[in-house]
């Protein structure tokens, strides 16, 4: 299929809060609008490519799960594989959508693009934003120079690497960045412009998830509990988000040790939205002290996205848990 063909772009709806509506008995949005619905009220969406709409399902960011994830990635890339198709676009909700396009990046296999876009207003609102981020999303799927470009979010005309995207405000529609880093490009009227190539990820091929993993956010003063009662219901790994570097409160050191020595991938991970867990510390309850317990560093990614790695690797090679070298050396790509 050459650039100047009309191209297929999938597109596969999961609710959100561009998918939602005002309903009073509710006393706020709820799930209202059906994935052709959402297509039907942009206008020109046909002119850029033939469009093809499957609903996933229709629930709220919040209701988002690993196993949802899991299906949009089996869907995506099945749909991928046909030659007709440029790329495939998900909307979603924003609270989770940089957990699902993360997840989707760590699992792609296709070189075609997977656009993930959303909304900050309602389908009814005064002037939603829905219309103009799926138009956006579609271009960019469409596009032969999104090729090799992974998955991305798309709202606001940028478009942003799954790895390095968060949602920084609760309510504002320029909610989306990629701190330190910028979006690697935007979608014009004309064409998709790209600025940089994002950095290829480690990819995972798990024939189903099977591996249950814990984040617990520690806080000034936190202790084993947490992970005393995560290992006791069969984790198969916990995330730990510390302070800074990754530092975290001594008293959880002795939690870790005993969840590594019981066979539980430990990984830190960082509050900060930039910057490396690194050992650059000695004293008590530093990473340095984590890691003569057993535990990992979690590279840049937030403890969120750390968790979804922790789970597709896991789910692939369970032995990874009792391997911290090896376990590492994913975490530092």
């Amino acid at each position: 299929m050459s650039c100047n063909e009309k191209k297929t772009v999938m597109v596969f709806a999961t609710g959100g809060t561009i998918a939602m509506k005002y309903d009073e008995a509710a006393g706020g949005l709820i799930p209202a609008c059906t994935g052709e619905d959402l297509t039907a009220a942009v206008p020109g969406l046909s002119d850029l490519a033939h469009i093809e709409v499957e609903q996933v399902c229709n629930v709220a960011s919040g209701h988002m799960t690993p196993e949802i994830m899991f299906k949009l990635h089996c869907r995506a890339e099945e749909v991928l594989a046909r030659d007709d198709v440029a790329g495939v676009v998900i909307t979603h909700g924003t609270d989770t959508v940089e957990e699902t396009a993360y997840f989707l990046d760590l699992t792609h296999t296709s070189d075609k693009p997977i656009v993930l876009t959303a909304a900050m207003r309602g389908a009814a609102d005064t002037s939603p934003d829905g219309p103009a981020n799926i138009y956006c999303a579609v271009q960019a799927a469409a596009g032969c120079e999104s090729r090799d470009k992974g998955v991305m979010v798309c709202l606001n005309n940028l478009l942003h690497a799954a790895p390095e995207v968060m949602k920084t405000h609760s309510a504002n529609c320029a909610t989306f960045d990629s701190p330190w880093w910028g979006p690697i490009g935007y979608v014009d009227c004309d064409r998709v412009i790209y600025r940089r190539t994002p950095v290829a990820p480690q990819r995972f091929n798990p024939e189903k998830l099977s591996a249950r993993v814990d984040l617990i956010k520690a806080v000034t003063g936190s202790g084993r509990d947490y992970i005393d009662f995560a290992v006791s219901q069969g984790v198969k790994g916990l995330v730990i988000e510390g302070f800074g570097r990754g530092n975290i409160p001594p008293g959880m050191i002795a939690g870790i040790a005993d969840a590594t020595a019981k066979g539980v991938a430990v990984v830190i991970s960082t509050r900060t939205p930039g910057g490396r867990v690194l050992d650059v510390y000695g004293y008590a309850g530093s990473v340095t002290d984590s890691c003569k317990h057993g535990a990992v560093m979690g590279g840049e990614i937030s403890a969120a996205k750390a968790r979804l790695k922790l789970i597709v690797a896991l789910s692939e090679k369970p032995e990874l848990a009792s391997n911290p070298a090896a376990l590492q050396a994913i975490f530092d790509v």
